[in-house]
């Protein structure tokens, strides 16, 4: 029989008990959910709603979400709501169900007041909330807003009815522990939990949303659902999810509780909501145009164009401005200054900095009402000769902007209509075929005339920017001649 020796045998037992004592403190250091849990699980609710059925509408057979959610779950979920057996009532040939979707609240005051996400409830004809005790509440809808997708409801007779705390998104963290309560696929009261994985987040569909990103499992169900931090304070609403499957991939989304709450109080108010509106067509800062503008490093946000009658033009912003910093808060990324414009107050008067022609320049803006359906401009004239690629050595054709073009995208500065491009420079940044250019090198182009003269001045091997308008839409380009 081989023997250990007594000190190896010392040192691997010591070893074992510094490995169990490491996990142990590890362990212990873990958040412990189930307080926070039980303590706030009666203010969360289950919402259902129905409506009746088009003629002409299709069907999510008859189950709790809509057509659209439906066709992204997994293949067996749609087979269980499609089948005989589904709670929901199938999908049987010919049969007019009712259209049902699911989504998740949470109560706010204790007369009855719920926050929920706008698309739960949309078109919805009868909203019925569900405590956690099981008892279930009609409900009104007291106003929405399709731009937060934010939605206000008011359960009838609601009496002393348990609220979730109020916390504040402006203060978290990312990296601290979250945690979401709602009712995926159905299931109610499901917790799930992760933690803050990027703040300030814009997304195509919504400009005026700063969206906490979490890791936090969200899938259909868990709409309009709290999200909590370890005090046990609801600071966002579960609101999407970033997928390619239909389901969860560890990235979803939340509406940061300060701006949810300010849209609330508009609508418990005043029934719709009012946003800050600045008048101007913005774009992300790459390093290319940060060359261009002479910036250091890419930051700010862009101003492609400014709308015709706008505050932003009446305070004299100019196309071509890039805006650093809105009332003392840097602007690093253009998706920044959506939700400050938004937040600020109708009337009340904003600074901010801009950098024109190289320099910093202060800006006073009274801020504006945000229209439902802005439109920009007056048309103008444009003149001059026409010309082709040999002539140019950007490897662009041009010629003057037909008038059509320039009363239908309101180009008042006039500009060149690109109508040919060849291998060079132009091609390389990404110009097409019927753009029309108002800008180069930071120089405007109002004729062909203008642009053969800038041309002629632009330095060799340095990035220059191009203002260009495409299908009624200013965008910046860089090029490099």
């Amino acid at each position: 029989m081989q023997r250990i020796n007594p000190i190896r045998q010392s040192i691997l037992l010591l070893a074992f008990l510094v490995t169990v004592s490491a996990q142990t403190v590890s362990a212990r250091n873990l958040p412990d959910f189930t307080e926070l849990v039980e303590d706030n699980s009666a203010a969360v609710v289950n919402i259902s709603t129905s409506a009746e059925r088009k003629a002409a509408e299709g069907g999510a057979h008859g189950s709790p979400f809509s057509q659209r959610q439906f066709d992204q779950l997994p293949e067996f979920f749609q087979e269980f709501f499609r089948g005989p057996h589904s709670p929901f009532g199938g999908g049987s040939p010919g049969r007019q169900a009712p259209r049902q979707s699911m989504g998740s609240g949470f109560i706010v005051s204790a007369d009855g007041y719920v926050l929920t996400n706008n698309h739960v409830v949309e078109g919805a004809d009868e909203i019925i909330v569900r405590l956690n005790d099981r008892r279930e509440l009609p409900a009104r809808l007291v106003g929405t807003d399709p731009r937060s997708d934010m939605a206000v409801l008011k359960i009838e007779d609601g009496d002393d009815l348990p609220v979730v705390e109020i916390g504040r998104s402006r203060d978290l963290k990312v990296g601290e522990w979250v945690l979401a309560i709602g009712s995926p696929f159905g299931f109610d009261y499901t917790v799930t939990a992760g933690i803050v994985s990027a703040l300030g987040r814009s997304l195509p569909s919504e400009n005026y949303v700063p969206f906490i990103q979490t890791d936090v499992a969200i899938n259909p169900g868990n709409s309009g659902g709290p999200l909590f931090n370890l005090d046990g304070e609801v600071i966002g609403i579960n609101s999407q999810i970033y997928t390619r499957s239909g389901g969860f991939m560890g990235v979803s989304f939340a509406i940061p509780i300060d701006d949810a709450m300010n849209v609330f109080r508009q609508l418990r108010d005043d029934g719709s909501v009012s946003r800050g509106w600045l008048g101007v067509l913005i774009q992300e800062v790459n390093r290319d145009l940060a060359e261009s503008f002479g910036l250091e490093r890419p930051r700010g946000a862009l101003v492609a164009e400014v709308m015709a009658g706008s505050p932003a033009q009446k305070a004299g912003l100019e196309a071509g401005d890039i805006v650093l910093s809105y009332d003392g808060e840097e602007v690093a990324l253009s998706s920044d200054l959506p939700p400050m414009v938004g937040r600020t107050p109708v009337g009340e008067t904003a600074e901010l900095k801009v950098l024109r022609g190289g320099k910093e320049i202060d800006v006073d803006v009274e801020i504006g009402r945000l229209p439902q359906n802005g439109q920009i401009g007056q048309a103008g004239e444009p003149a001059g000769g026409g010309d082709d690629p040999s002539s140019s050595p950007l490897g662009l054709g041009i010629e003057p902007v037909p008038a059509e073009i320039a009363d239908s995208w309101d180009l008042a500065s006039g500009g060149v209509l690109v109508t040919e491009v060849t291998p060079g420079p132009a091609r390389d940044a990404g110009i097409r075929v019927n753009d029309v250019i108002t800008e180069l090198n930071r120089q405007p182009v109002g004729s062909v005339k203008d642009f053969r003269k800038v041309v002629k001045s632009l330095p060799d091997n340095n990035a220059v920017s191009v203002r260009v308008v495409r299908q009624g839409r200013a965008s910046y380009f860089v090029m490099k001649p």
